[in-house]
């Protein structure tokens, strides 16, 4: 095989998608030593792959301006994938080229721009919706990283079943339970007290619900006058709602905005809260809530998209709309050591049956298929 792989759409702080994309080449590499890669990344996230295999080849792609990569993808791609003779093109965020001279296979990790369009700037509810239906007709296969969003892509677009293969992501080796001097590091860093605060970590965006994680927070100080909630995550768009909830309620003393926090100290970061809390309206997979388990802290999480699918029984579930059952589930934690423990316990064991290996190599298969049919269309 000799497969493309466009990683060209990755910002530099790593987040959503750009997770993905990082974890799936690594486990490539770990399962695969046999089948061609061709890598298209920006010249800073070359070296920061970490792979240093002779079937994995990355060619810097220069996008100075963010507007760029789409004409690329559209222009620059596809005469690419000529030049190094590809077989198949693997498009992992959302799109793919309309002129697509090899077989090709799309990566849907939402369907945010579809559902939730009121919460994305305007060029991106104006672009993604409508390229993203063409690619989901056009692609010979479709990946998306939860049944969630695969029955998703089927509902709204009617796309066949057969066509979509759900693949879940994972959290890395390195998201283990912390060593005390980790976390004791990781907190002072972030001027967080160990066992002190509860954590949420993601992008501040509408859609992760954080102005009413803000609200049940809130709803808690009295019982708990020493415990701080950290906010980690950079911001995006619309989050101004965020600040003013805080400023609102009094609580600009209580809660700890840390901003991005990279991937080194994110096991320290777990490993110091009292619980994890990720109160999302709609995620296609929802990582952090397996990065919080696999380091041993108790989560709370919602009951909607991915999220009851990646946490199983291993974590308590609340509606996003229920401040009082956020608030209730939280306090439940903190007042309970043996339901955190068994909570923690859980989720350990949860985490287990997700790897970047069963990713990489679900991915392959997919790959395999692709081709296998192109090739039985080729003989007959």
């Amino acid at each position: 095989m000799r497969i493309g792989i466009d990683a060209t759409a990755l910002p530099l702080q790593r987040t959503g998608v750009a997770n993905y994309v990082f974890g799936l080449l690594r486990g490539l590499a770990a399962v695969d030593r046999d089948g061609g890669y061709v890598i298209f990344a920006k010249p800073e996230h070359v070296a920061e792959f970490g792979i240093d295999q002779s079937n994995f080849e990355f060619v810097p792609i220069d996008l100075p301006a963010r507007g760029l990569r789409l004409a690329w993808e559209q222009v620059g791609l596809p005469k690419r994938v000529r030049e190094h003779r590809l077989q198949l093109l693997h498009s992992p965020h959302y799109t793919m080229p309309l002129s697509h001279p090899v077989r090709s296979v799309v990566t849907f990790c939402d369907m945010t721009f579809v559902l939730y369009p009121e919460v994305h700037q305007l060029v991106k509810r104006t672009y993604f919706p409508a390229m993203m239906r063409w690619s989901a007709r056009h692609a010979d296969r479709l990946i998306t990283i939860s049944e969630s969003t695969r029955d998703d892509l089927v509902r709204l677009w009617g796309i066949d079943p057969a066509r979509v293969t759900p693949v879940p992501l994972a959290a890395g080796a390195e998201y283990q339970p912390a060593a005390p001097a980790t976390i004791a590091s990781v907190c002072a860093r972030y001027s967080l007290p160990p066992r002190g605060y509860v954590l949420y970590l993601g992008v501040l965006e509408p859609r992760k619900n954080v102005d009413q994680l803000v609200a049940a927070f809130g709803r808690m100080t009295g019982r708990f006058p020493d415990l701080l909630l950290a906010i980690a995550g950079k911001r995006g768009w619309m989050y101004d709602r965020i600040f003013s909830q805080v400023e609102a309620l009094g609580l600009a003393d209580r809660v700890r905005f840390t901003g991005y926090v990279p991937e080194e100290d994110l096991p320290g970061l777990y490993g110091g809260a009292r619980l994890f809390t990720y109160p999302s309206r709609y995620e296609g997979f929802g990582l952090p809530v397996l990065e919080a388990m696999r380091c041993g802290v108790p989560v709370v999480t919602t009951n909607v998209s991915s999220m009851p699918e990646v946490a199983g029984d291993a974590a308590l579930l609340v509606d996003p709309d229920d401040v009082a059952g956020l608030a209730d589930a939280m306090m439940r934690i903190l007042e309970s050591s043996s339901l955190a423990e068994d909570l923690a316990r859980r989720g350990r064991l949860r985490a287990t049956s997700f790897s970047w290996e069963r990713c990489a190599t679900e991915t392959r298969q997919v790959y395999q298929q692709v081709l296998a049919e192109s090739n039985g269309r080729s003989s007959s």
